[in-house]
């Protein structure tokens, strides 16, 4: 025996032995290496994104285009507003008014969805509900501009419709959470060139900086309608759906309604995740609308720093997305959704209570809003079109909007009027909010802890 130089002990002649331990190490470091390259390519996400075609790949692969100048201008978006002159109670106002013609958009969603096709529909009302409004935002002077652009932004809602039967009636029903959850993903990663408006603001100040963050998002987002429309077809469902109602009235079409509308009514599940959409939209909306002026005005949060709360949270997200969100996608739903609802909870609990000055409350608020959004969001998403009925998909969609909406329309004018009291209390709304929702998943819990029983007898 003896001690070879390079510190490793060997036995008789041990050149294959002493070749072999000098080896070790970078096979480990192959080893380890292919192991990596598995678990990223064996990643039932990035799996499912790879294999997208068709529709499904149209419609995700051109959403960052959507998403990118979006979330450029969106943080500053009420800010825009409040330093051209518009004031709390008429910011709630406009989102009021918005959601008001969003019902009547929503409602000819289903119908011009299924007359025009789905593709059709979606590239003209994209222009006419994006293209449009952000022109008029960019040139807006007072409160009078934003309610002509509001009115106009209110027929996404039809694009909305007929945006989700193109992504999803061609494509298999078990990719449907991974799907979404690209959606959501896309959004995310636009989130971070949030930085750039940032730095517009910064050295032009809001308003400056807005109209030309405006100017881009009209270039880009009638960019990704033309391209979506270019790479897209009509859906199975669509041409059927086209051919059904060729001949046939829009005013005959909206009639048939009756029939749709008392089979939503008859169908608890509908309702129950209706019940859910309605409490999210309702809080994201008063947490969308009021957030910026609460952390600016009252917490003393320079303006540029609103890029970077979004950023924030995006990356909090995406990391949860490829760690946690597949394993929770083999849950039953309401394990992610409740504990997605504590998370809210909490943090709006942190915002109300956040001292001025103190940034470490806000951070904690970001970590936990950021988690319950991506515990509920794509459960909710594809809950929506899991207990839909699939020849009914679009009219029954449409008047599920139609209903979230209508009802949640007040609760904009109310939320102005509790920010000018107090700006903290728009937040309090939100608590109450989330806790109704936990007891309307409890609920649904129950009742399918209890078909499964009457299944299995």
């Amino acid at each position: 025996m003896s001690f070879h130089r390079s510190g490793n002990w060997r036995i008789g002649s041990g050149r294959l032995t002493d070749r072999k331990q000098h080896r070790i190490p970078g096979s480990e470091v192959h080893d380890m290496l292919k192991r990596l390259k598995y678990a990223v390519t064996d990643h039932p996400l990035l799996t499912t994104l790879v294999g997208l075609r068709g529709n499904p790949r149209a419609c995700v692969y051109t959403e960052p285009l959507w998403g990118i100048p979006y979330s450029l201008y969106v943080p500053f978006f009420t800010l825009y507003m409040y330093a051209l002159g518009v004031n709390d109670q008429q910011i709630g106002f406009l989102i009021s008014i918005g959601m008001v013609f969003q019902v009547f958009a929503a409602l000819l969603g289903g119908v011009l969805t299924d007359k025009l096709g789905r593709r059709l529909t979606t590239v003209i009302f994209d222009v006419l509900s994006w293209s449009v409004p952000t022109l008029i935002w960019a040139f807006s002077q007072n409160f009078w501009w934003f309610l002509v652009a509001a009115i106009s932004n209110s027929l996404w809602q039809i694009t909305n419709n007929s945006w989700n039967c193109l992504l999803v009636e061609d494509c298999e029903p078990e990719k449907l959470v991974h799907i979404y959850t690209w959606v959501t993903i896309s959004g995310l990663l636009a989130v971070f060139f949030a930085p750039i408006s940032g730095l517009l603001v910064e050295t032009l100040t809001v308003v400056p900086a807005v109209r030309i963050l405006f100017g881009l998002t009209f270039i880009m987002m009638t960019a990704k309608f033309i391209i979506l429309y270019r790479y897209s077809r009509e859906t199975k469902r669509g041409e059927i759906r086209r051919a059904e109602t060729k001949g046939v009235s829009i005013w005959t079409m909206l009639g048939q309604y009756k029939s749709v509308f008392s089979l939503m009514l008859h169908t608890k599940e509908t309702l129950q995740v209706l019940g859910i959409m309605l409490v999210l939209n309702i809080t994201s909306m008063i947490s969308g609308s009021f957030f910026s002026l609460y952390v600016t005005q009252n917490l003393q949060v320079p303006d540029s720093w609103l890029a970077y709360f979004p950023m924030a949270r995006a990356a909090v997200m995406l990391i949860f997305i490829f760690s946690i969100q597949t394993m929770l996608n083999r849950l039953s739903f309401h394990i992610p959704v409740m504990t997605g609802l504590v998370f809210y909870l909490a943090s709006q609990i942190l915002l109300i209570f956040a001292p001025a000055g103190q940034p470490v409350w806000l951070i904690l608020y970001v970590l936990c809003e950021a988690l319950a959004f991506a515990l509920v969001v794509p459960q909710k998403d594809t809950l929506l079109v899991l207990f839909v009925n699939p020849e009914e998909r679009a009219r029954i969609i449409s008047l599920i909007y139609v209903a979230m909406i209508g009802l949640s329309a007040p609760f904009g004018t109310i939320a102005g009027l509790l920010s000018a009291y107090s700006r903290r209390l728009p937040f309090v709304l939100n608590i109450i909010f989330y806790l109704l929702c936990m007891l309307l998943v409890m609920r649904m819990r129950h009742d399918s802890r209890k078909r499964s029983s009457q299944a299995s007898q």
